[in-house]
């Protein structure tokens, strides 16, 4: 079990003072504190000087458990393991129809060596299992290399990011495309996976008071207990989720962000000629309850909105630290290049919770389209892109966002535009993991970071 304070370590560190934050725009944002990114002779990862990748694990490879590494890797987590190690905890964004990338050489029926009870949709006669799920790969940082990789969640479907938990596990989150239908009216969830070490897959078990929607991340504020939930829709909500036990998930009361004073607001900035808020504004928020967070209609954000909540564009990564919640908005703003927002939680049931517009991309910037993101041990947030526009760039890349709010590059796909993923440290800082998802591809780089 990780402490408070050690899962705190790193947060605590990269925006220790990110509210000194320059709301300079455009190219003056720009910088290169590791240098140019040099080419990479393999065509895989191109980095700055000094900057070296290791493949640790790549789709459709044999694993430990004797099933191959399924496609299409996206949120994941580092955790301490023994001696050293590392555990990774890595989702699968699988659907029914990409059963060519699941961890089966038949995806069409659960093989016979799997318990089907272990599985959240398992399938029926005449009908495949899902394939989504998660993955745990154990990284050795004294030989760079995987040591293990296994199965640990399967029968959900398209699980896209999630959040670490400081007892050592994360929450892993579907974010299944039709909900409505026969097969979709099964999903919708989140679930809780162990950083095991020990090869073997757990028991899926929906943690349905979390709501059912189209999800996409969640970040725990360790002190209090309450979980946020961001839901990929371009007109989605942000959630928190008030436990009614602490750290249990099991029962509690699932509540959407609306603006003080301004109910159903729209906080997209899709309309260039009407911008609110500005970038740097922070405006006085508060929570409403959700009613019937399970509905099968697929219609919370609906509900919600018509109640007061306000919407975001494609809510998507989000992580908490001392400093404030942040969230990624991967279409937001005028350009749809995107916005990072920040929440103040207040502490305080008698005072509103504040928000800030922190980050909102033009066409200037080097940042489009933010969708996970890590803090960054050396101070600032590291941000994963991924292009929902191919005419914006023929590459993606991993970029970093300082504590003065400048912007500078980690590491680029030399192959295309497919997004970035899963970007997590090391709980030393050394390694930074993350997933190229449209090559099926981990890596681990690591360098003079400071």
């Amino acid at each position: 079990m990780l402490s408070r304070r050690r899962f705190l370590a790193t947060t605590s560190l990269a925006f220790a003072s990110l509210q000194q934050y320059s709301h300079a725009a455009g190219t003056n944002r720009v910088i290169e504190p590791l240098g140019p990114l040099k080419k990479d002779p393999a065509g895989l990862l191109d980095l700055p000087e000094g900057f070296s990748y290791r493949v640790l694990s790549k789709a459709g490879k044999p694993m430990s458990d004797g099933f191959l590494t399924p496609g299409k890797p996206d949120g994941m987590a580092a955790f301490p393991g023994t001696d050293g190690k590392v555990v990774l905890v890595r989702n699968h964004e699988l659907s029914l129809a990409m059963s060519r990338l699941g961890p089966f050489e038949n995806n069409l029926e659960l093989p016979e060596s799997i318990d089907a009870s272990l599985c959240h949709d398992a399938g029926e006669k005449g009908r495949e299992p899902s394939l989504g799920g998660t993955t745990n790969l154990v990284f050795d940082p004294a030989t760079g290399e995987t040591v293990a990789e296994f199965l640990s969640l399967l029968g959900t479907d398209r699980n896209c990011a999630g959040g670490p938990m400081p007892w050592g596990s994360w929450i892993t989150c579907e974010e299944s495309e039709d909900l409505t239908s026969p097969r979709g009216s099964r999903h919708g969830w989140c679930f809780e996976v162990k950083a095991s070490e020990e090869p073997g897959l757990q028991k899926a078990v929906a943690l349905k008071a979390l709501g059912r929607f189209r999800h996409e991340a969640v970040a725990l504020d360790p002190a209090t207990g309450i979980l946020y939930l961001t839901e990929d829709r371009n007109d989605g909500l942000l959630y928190r989720f008030l436990p009614k036990t602490k750290n249990d998930f099991t029962a509690g009361k699932l509540q959407a962000l609306a603006v003080s004073g301004k109910p159903g607001a729209d906080l997209r900035n899709y309309n260039p000629k009407a911008t609110w808020p500005a970038e740097g504004a922070s405006i006085k928020v508060e929570w409403i309850d959700v009613a019937d967070p399970e509905s099968p209609r697929d219609d919370l954000r609906i509900t919600g909105f018509k109640a007061g909540a306000a919407r975001f564009a494609r809510g998507e990564g989000i992580h908490f630290s001392d400093e404030g919640i942040f969230i990624c908005c991967t279409d937001g703003g005028p350009d749809r290049r995107g916005q990072l927002f920040r929440l103040h939680p207040s502490g305080s049931a008698d005072k509103p919770d504040q928000l800030e517009l922190f980050l909102q991309s033009s066409e200037d910037d080097i940042l489009t389209n933010g969708d996970n993101l890590c803090p960054a041990p050396w101070g600032g947030v590291v941000i994963c892109e991924d292009l929902i526009d191919g005419s914006f760039a023929k590459h993606t890349h991993v970029r970093c966002v300082t504590p003065e709010g400048k912007i500078y590059t980690i590491a680029r796909n030399a192959k295309n535009n497919s997004e970035f993923a899963g970007c997590c440290f090391s709980p030393d800082g050394k390694w930074l993991f993350v997933n190229l998802q449209g090559l099926g591809t981990t890596v681990a780089i690591t360098g003079p970071w400071t």
